[in-house]
């Protein structure tokens, strides 16, 4: 496994992989890895020739400093994991590799970026819309993979792909889940114990919506409040939002009447948490 820590020397490594004839496939990280994003690493495989890891924490796209500064960054075991799974390369830049003095430049998101996630968080789609396009334009892949946990995230890159002309295939892999139906994420390992076992009212909060819809409720304001209900029973959560919407526009919905998304966010501490589910009439 080969690592690099400027684009240039990534680039070359993907154009030598190109000019050789093997297709390339990018997994895009912040680090802290943990089966969901080895789950991404051997969905990649399944549509590349050789397949490459960036693992880095973007300052762009984290509006709280706190936030920024306690993420978890364990670069050692990241690495050794991703030379146990037969990663191909992993790219890790330092920041000002990825920022130099006198960086300016932006990926301004369009209304996509204004809703949901958007709203409370304002500047942190710019700031991924930038790293993903840096990425892309470094790793230069045939496809690149994404969880669905972050369901807006995705909609967003899909659309920056499709407006920028990128030429890159994108996958949305379903979230990966513990056993206790909690979403596998990064932020994870900062709960508590107590707070870990109360995260999982969020899944059950949206399994609850899911079940009320196949048994005939199309509401969104009676799924949603019984989906509420479920996390404002738990005493460690501190309810965020949750939301129906559709798909593919993230507007909402009064009524389910095909296909509609519910996406949620949850605190725990100074943990937030999110989490969606599909759902279709």
């Amino acid at each position: 496994m080969q690592v690099f820590t400027t684009p240039a020397a990534f680039s070359a490594w993907s154009d030598a992989q190109r000019v050789a004839g093997r297709r390339v496939g990018l997994v895009p990280t912040m680090g802290a890895l943990h089966e969901g994003h080895l789950a991404l690493v051997a969905e990649a495989r399944r549509h590349a020739d050789v397949v490459a890891m960036s693992i880095f924490v973007n300052p762009l796209q984290f509006n709280r400093p706190d936030d920024f500064t306690t993420y978890p960054r364990p670069i050692d075991d990241d690495l050794a994991m991703c030379r146990a799974h037969g990663l191909d390369a992993v790219y890790a830049p330092a920041a000002d590799a990825m920022y130099p003095t006198g960086f300016e430049t932006h990926v301004e998101p369009g209304a996509l970026a204004d809703v949901l996630e958007g709203a409370q968080r304002p500047g942190h789609f710019r700031g991924v819309t930038t790293v993903v396009a840096k990425l892309f334009g470094a790793a230069r892949p045939h496809v690149a993979v994404f969880g669905q946990k972050d369901f807006q995230q995705l909609a967003i890159i899909r659309r920056m792909t499709a407006d920028l002309d990128m030429g890159i295939e994108l996958i949305g892999l379903p979230t990966i889940r513990e056993a206790d139906g909690l979403a596998l994420s990064s932020r994870n390992r900062r709960l508590t114990a107590e707070q870990r076992a109360a995260a999982i009212c969020v899944p059950r909060s949206l399994r609850a919506l899911a079940d009320a819809l196949a048994g005939g409720e199309h509401d969104t304001t009676v799924l949603t409040a019984l989906a509420r209900s479920v996390v404002l029973a738990e005493p460690l959560a501190r309810f965020e939002h949750l939301e129906i919407v559709h798909p593919d526009t993230l507007q909402p919905l009064t009524t389910i009447a095909d296909r509609a998304v519910a996406v949620t966010a949850v605190w725990f501490g100074d943990v937030r948490l999110i989490d969606n589910v599909l759902l279709a009439a």
